[in-house]
């Protein structure tokens, strides 16, 4: 698989204990509606912008958290939290009320797999007992920051894909029970050439390859030893783009892999051409429908890869390409 390098951490003591999804109306109406915790109708959740809502889905993400695990607000020792909004204001906006220590992070749309890797790292080394790892995004905010205001009426090409608006936050221990977090790849910056905004599943899918390439080789794992291999939201075109490049080694993950993006909405009744986008599409399938079947076995080990694009709206104005990233955290029954 060519040069490999950079580390894969082992976890032995992180324990996702509890999970929960808030997602919006379009998100409720795809296939799989009736397994989030909570769904907001109102596209600013009674707020008065679409930035202060999607806030409001991180603040009552992991309020559901804390809800589940009987934790206050000052049990929690540390915050993992990130979002595609300029300075992660809709993390910070959203959370400032809990007064958890926060620390930000971002790696676009894979930041909810980089908070699991960094949540488990400091609660298998003894650091924190407590972590919550949560991201959101948000369709209105996302298409004002970075491409037309709504009102403008572009024209998506059909390699674009639709920014979910939804948050996905989980709660990390050190509990014992599963789900268990047993391992992480941290991704390196890929850059494919892509300059076009619409099309940031081609634009991921290099970081994507990469990352699980790597993951694989250290471990000296097999796509056959997976149940699952979940990418966050590489959409159609990214996913085409991943399985083509395995083939070119001979190794066919096209049977396991899963792509949220793919799933979070039906393509053949909703119109988001290439599939969905965005911090929160990995994240609320996530915690709305693939760890509860990892909880309860259905699941034994699942390998989950979530692919950012690093650009923004200056970069792109100036004619650059579109960077990307993606990290991988190993999540089992056992």
């Amino acid at each position: 698989m060519g040069y490999c390098s950079g580390k894969t951490f082992r976890y032995d003591k992180a324990s996702i204990e509890v999970y929960a999804a808030v997602v919006g109306k379009i998100e409720s109406e795809g296939p799989y509606g009736n397994e989030f915790d909570e769904v907001i109708d109102d596209n600013k959740g009674g707020t008065d912008t679409w930035e202060q809502a999607e806030g409001l889905f991180q603040k009552k993400a992991v309020k559901h958290v804390l809800d589940k695990s009987g934790l206050a607000p000052e049990n929690i020792d540390l915050l993992f939290a990130g979002d595609l909004l300029n300075q992660c204001v809709g993390s910070s906006y959203g959370l400032k009320d809990y007064y958890i220590p926060f620390l930000g992070i971002y790696g676009a749309c894979s930041t909810f797999a980089e908070g699991l890797l960094l949540a488990g790292a400091m609660v298998n080394a003894g650091y924190a007992d407590t972590a919550i790892a949560v991201t959101s995004s948000h369709f209105s905010s996302a298409e004002r920051q970075f491409r037309f205001p709504l009102n403008y009426g572009g024209i998506r090409t059909p390699t674009s894909q639709w920014t979910a608006t939804a948050s996905g936050a989980a709660l990390v221990t050190q509990s014992g029970k599963p789900p268990f977090i047993r391992a992480a790849t941290a991704g390196k910056i890929e850059d494919m050439g892509i300059t076009d905004v619409n099309n940031m599943g081609a634009a991921m899918a290099g970081a994507a390859y990469d990352t699980l390439s790597r993951h694989f080789t250290h471990l000296g794992s097999r796509p056959e030893d997976y149940d699952l291999i979940i990418t966050g939201d590489l959409g159609l075109v990214g996913s085409e783009l991943l399985c083509d490049l395995f083939m070119r080694d001979g190794i066919a993950i096209k049977e396991r892999h899963k792509d949220c993006g793919l799933m979070l909405f039906d393509r053949s009744t909703q119109d988001v051409h290439a599939g969905g986008s965005g911090c929160g599409c990995g994240a609320s399938m996530m915690c709305g429908h693939f760890l509860k079947r990892i909880e309860r076995g259905e699941l034994k080990r699942v390998l989950f890869c979530a692919t950012g694009a690093l650009m923004s709206t200056t970069m792109i104005q100036q004619g650059g390409s579109i960077p990307g990233v993606a990290h991988a955290v190993e999540i089992t029954s056992y």
